[in-house]
C-alpha cells in the first residue's frame, strides 16, 4: 500500500544536515513533499526587510538545489500561512507536517493557528527544535525565574551542555508519484532590480548551506585563535561573519559549538577564542529567550521608565546618519558599509547605534528598523535585544551613560585608519592622527588631502561635548520617572 505523503515546512531552517524535522520525517517512510511559504500577505510589523530578501532568494535556490539533487522538489508558495498549509495538505492528502519551531512572535502565533486547523482536520502537526542551543523553556533560574543577566545564563546553559551528535542529510527523498503546482523563485519580489542596490552583495557572501559550512570552516581555521582581540578591529577579518547562515538556518548553533570545540582541542592557543565565541553564540540564545519570554521587545522598552525618554527625533540627523554623513569618520564608514554589503562589523555596530541613541537623541526604534531593512542578518531577537542593550533599556543593558566617544573609538579599533580609508575614501589622504577626526586637521593639511569640510565631507553635525552633556541631561529624565514608579 502507497503511504499518503508528508509536507515538510521549511522556515528559518534553509539546510538539510542537522534537520531533526526532515529526519524525522524521512524515518517515516512516506513520499515527502518540501514546501516554503512566502508569506507578506499576513499583517505583520517585521514583514522581512529589503536586504534579508536578497538573501532569502539565494538561499532558497541552494536549498532547491540541494533537495533537486537528492530526488526531491522544492516547492514555492506564496500567501497567508495559514490558508497555504492547509490548502497543500488538501491537494496532496499529505497525513502530517513536519517543521522546525520558531520563536518569534508572528512565528508562535502561525504555529498556534495552524495547530488549531491541523487538529480538527486530524493531520499532523509535528514541531522539532533545532534553531537554539536550548529552547527558551528550558534555562530557568533557581526560582523558577526567566534570567534577566546574561552571565549567569550563559553559566547555567554552557554548565555540562554538550550538543547533540550531527544529523546527516539523506541521501535520497522519496518524491510523491506527483507534486502540487509551485511558484516560480524569480517571480517573487525579492532580488532588487530599478536600482539594483545590491550590487555588492554577490561577491562578498555565498548564501546557503554550501556557503555556510564554508564560512565556519574559515573562520575556524584563520580566525579563532585571535578572536578575543581581533573580533573588536573592524580593520581586520576577525570576526566570524556567521549571523546570516544562522538566522536563515543553513547552519545551527550546535553544529558551530561542535565544530569550534573540535578544531580549538587541535589548535593549541585557542581556548580564550574558543570561550569568546561560544560566549557569543549564547549571546544570541539569550536574545531569543528575552524575545520569546517578551515578544513586545522589538517596540517597547525591557525597563519602563526608558517610555519616559525625551527623544528628539530630528529628521535630518536621521538621514546623515542613515546615508553615513555625520562627520564622524568611524560611524559614516559604519553605515556607508552596512548600505553596500548589507553587514556591518559588531563593534562598529555598537558605535553607530550609540551615536543616534545618544549623541542625536533618536529613538533606538527608529535605528532598530533601518537595521532591520539593510541587513543581512536581521534578525528580530538580536536587533531588539541589542539596540535596547545599547540604549540602557533592556536586560542587563549597558548602563545609558556610557557613551562612545566615536573619535577615540575609532583611534582604539581602526588605528590606522585602513577601516575608514575603505568606506570613507574621500578622508584617504589624511595622516593616521586625524583621520578620526578631520575637523582638527589643519587648513593646509586638509588642502593637500583634497578635503574641504562641509562640500567633500560634512562637518560634525553635533559636537561630541555638547551632546554629551544632552544625553546625559535626558537620562535624568528617565531616572526621575524610574523614582515615580518605585
Amino acid at each position: 500500500m502507497t503511504l499518503k505523503p508528508v509536507l515538510i515546512w521549511f522556515r528559518d531552517d534553509l539546510r538539510l544536515n542537522d534537520h531533526r524535522a526532515l529526519a524525522a520525517a524521512v524515518e517515516t517512510g512516506a513520499p515527502l513533499i518540501p514546501v516554503f511559504v512566502f508569506d507578506d500577505a499576513t499583517p505583520q510589523r517585521w514583514a522581512m526587510g529589503a536586504a534579508s530578501r536578497w538573501w532569502l532568494a539565494h538561499s532558497l535556490a541552494a536549498l532547491s538545489q540541494d533537495i533537486e539533487a537528492r530526488g526531491g522538489k522544492l516547492i514555492l508558495r506564496r500567501g497567508a500561512v495559514i490558508e497555504v498549509l492547509p490548502d497543500l495538505v488538501e491537494q496532496t492528502g499529505a497525513t502530517a507536517v513536519y517543521f522546525s519551531r520558531g520563536y518569534e512572535p508572528q512565528s508562535v502565533a502561525s504555529e498556534n493557528a495552524l495547530k488549531s486547523v491541523f487538529d480538527q482536520a486530524g493531520v499532523g502537526f509535528k514541531r522539532f527544535a533545532g534553531r537554539l542551543l536550548r529552547e527558551p523553556e528550558d534555562i530557568r533560574t533557581k526560582t523558577g525565574d526567566v534570567y534577566k543577566v546574561y552571565t549567569p545564563f550563559w553559566r547555567a546553559l554552557s554548565a555540562g551542555y554538550a550538543p547533540p551528535p550531527p544529523i546527516k542529510a539523506p541521501r535520497q527523498l522519496t518524491s510523491p508519484t506527483k507534486y502540487p503546482k509551485s511558484d516560480r523563485l524569480a517571480d517573487w519580489p525579492l532580488i532588487p532590480t530599478k536600482p539594483d542596490w545590491s550590487k555588492g552583495f554577490s561577491p562578498l557572501w555565498q548564501p546557503g548551506e554550501a556557503g555556510a559550512r564554508i564560512a565556519l570552516d574559515t573562520f575556524l581555521k584563520s580566525a579563532l585563535k585571535r578572536y578575543t582581540d581581533d573580533r573588536n578591529r573592524p580593520d581586520v577579518r576577525g570576526t566570524s561573519r556567521l549571523s546570516p547562515h544562522l538566522h536563515f538556518g543553513e547552519l545551527t548553533p550546535a553544529a558551530c559549538w561542535r565544530a569550534a570545540v573540535d578544531i580549538a582541542a587541535r589548535t593549541p592557543g585557542s581556548d580564550q577564542g574558543l570561550e569568546t565565541f561560544l560566549k557569543e553564540l549564547v549571546w544570541r540564545e539569550f536574545s531569543y529567550t528575552l524575545l520569546f519570554h517578551w515578544p513586545d521587545l522589538p517596540e517597547t522598552p525591557f525597563k519602563k521608565s526608558f517610555s519616559a525618554f525625551p527623544w528628539d527625533g530630528n529628521a535630518k540627523h536621521l538621514k546623515a546618519w542613515q546615508r553615513g554623513q555625520t562627520g564622524y569618520p568611524i560611524v559614516d564608514a559604519g553605515m556607508r558599509e552596512l548600505w553596500a554589503t548589507g553587514y556591518m562589523h559588531n563593534r562598529v555596530r555598537m558605535i553607530v547605534a550609540s551615536f543616534l541613541i545618544k549623541h542625536l537623541l533618536i529613538s533606538w526604534q527608529q535605528g532598530e528598523a533601518w537595521f532591520w531593512d539593510t541587513l543581512l542578518d536581521a534578525d528580530l531577537a538580536s536587533n531588539s535585544a541589542s539596540w535596547q542593550w545599547v540604549a540602557g533599556s533592556g536586560a542587563d543593558a549597558a548602563p545609558y551613560f556610557r557613551i562612545f566617544n566615536p573619535v577615540t573609538q575609532g583611534e582604539k579599533f581602526d588605528p590606522d585608519g585602513i577601516y575608514v580609508r575603505t568606506w570613507v575614501p574621500e578622508l584617504k589622504g589624511l595622516p593616521n592622527s586625524l583621520i578620526h577626526a578631520p575637523w582638527t586637521a589643519p587648513p593646509l593639511i586638509l588642502m593637500e588631502a583634497g578635503i574641504t569640510l562641509g562640500k567633500t565631507y560634512p562637518k560634525p553635525i553635533v559636537d561630541h561635548a555638547a551632546a554629551r552633556v544632552r544625553a546625559l541631561a535626558a537620562y535624568d529624565v528617565v531616572k526621575s520617572a524610574a523614582k515615580s514608579d518605585a
